[in-house]
């Protein structure tokens, strides 16, 4: 039985879908092979809050799954929409890596030292929100394109290719920034300039995190669920999952989910276990970041329903806390 695992064609994406599949062909002991979708997130252009935010990466995947053009699909868990989408399953959520952004400026910056007026580059909301609210005085410039398009904006970056041009930019800006596990996983952490706290940034909902979706019904059984299949991919992903990473992206994405906010709102959430607890600190920011509220709740429920719940509840305390007035966000 070969395994076909559905991709991006980004470097990015084929990267940390190869990285997954080597992992469940050691594990179940079955070849995979790579299977390229095109999405609408590589066609369209525009930025990703106008064509609907990042879920737009991920339809085309599903897509290809419900077609059994592919039998499980890796995604960057934070472009993956909070809806359920019917006939699949996130069957596993391999362990975390690092959930900070990152700060890739020019002759090595940190965002304090970025002088008055200097040009950061995000295509994120949430990022160009907090930034604002770190910085009022930066110039945030929205932009698009893989990693390496975007650090090719920066002048002098380690790795990066001085006759890159992108809709005839290059070396434009002053910095960018992005998530580190990106970095992490094609190896380009050696342009980091900062690692930016959450104190400073929180992340979005899921980042570091990967989600591998499946079938339904080629879906594992978990705890409190009904049993699912017990065939080799099954046993395999099942073996991938990791407890505290999907507690701590369950209780992400149900506090999204009640907000009613897209992966492209600016809505910062972390959520981890220590110990009997598991935390989750949320940030809600006017996109001009003129305004933010922020809070954060704990829980002793080490379960999907615990975690959901806390989710829940750190929403309602936002919203209390006037969220839907600053951002775009239901309040009912």
């Amino acid at each position: 039985m070969t395994v076909r695992i559905g991709t991006r064609a980004s470097k990015l994406a084929l990267t940390q879908t190869q990285q997954t599949g080597d992992q469940l062909a050691a594990i179940g002991g079955f070849p995979v092979e790579l299977v390229h979708i095109r999405t609408d997130g590589d066609v369209l252009t525009g930025s990703l809050s106008q064509m609907g935010g990042t879920g737009v990466f991920v339809a085309a995947l599903r897509d290809a799954l419900l077609r059994d053009q592919c039998d499980v699909a890796v995604h960057s868990l934070k472009d993956l929409p909070t809806g359920a989408a019917p006939g699949l399953t996130l069957a596993a959520t391999p362990k975390r890596v690092d959930v900070r952004d990152v700060l890739c400026a020019r002759d090595g910056f940190k965002l304090a030292d970025l002088p008055q007026g200097a040009r950061v580059g995000t295509g994120s909301p949430r990022r160009a929100a907090q930034l604002r609210a770190a910085r009022p005085d930066l110039d945030v410039v929205d932009i698009r394109g893989n990693v390496d398009t975007r650090l090719g904006r920066v002048p002098g970056l380690p790795g990066n290719v001085t006759d890159a041009v992108v809709e005839g930019k290059s070396g434009d800006l002053d910095a960018v920034v992005l998530a580190a596990a990106g970095l992490e996983r094609i190896g380009r952490l050696d342009t980091v300039s900062e690692y930016l706290e959450t104190d400073v940034m929180l992340p979005a909902a899921g980042q570091g995190s990967l989600a591998i979706e499946c079938r339904t019904a080629d879906a594992p059984g978990r705890p409190g669920s009904p049993a699912g299949s017990q065939g080799p991919l099954a046993q395999a992903l099942a073996a991938l999952d990791d407890t505290d990473t999907r507690l701590a992206v369950t209780a992400e994405r149900a506090l999204l989910a009640r907000l009613e906010a897209g992966c492209a709102a600016p809505v910062g959430a972390y959520a981890f276990r220590k110990g009997s607890l598991l935390y989750l600190e949320a940030a809600v920011c006017a996109v001009d970041g003129t305004a933010s509220v922020r809070d954060k709740r704990a829980t002793d429920g080490l379960t999907e329903v615990g975690a959901t719940l806390l989710g829940i509840e750190l929403a309602e305390a936002l919203l209390a806390a006037g969220a839907a007035d600053i951002a775009d966000l239901a309040a009912s």
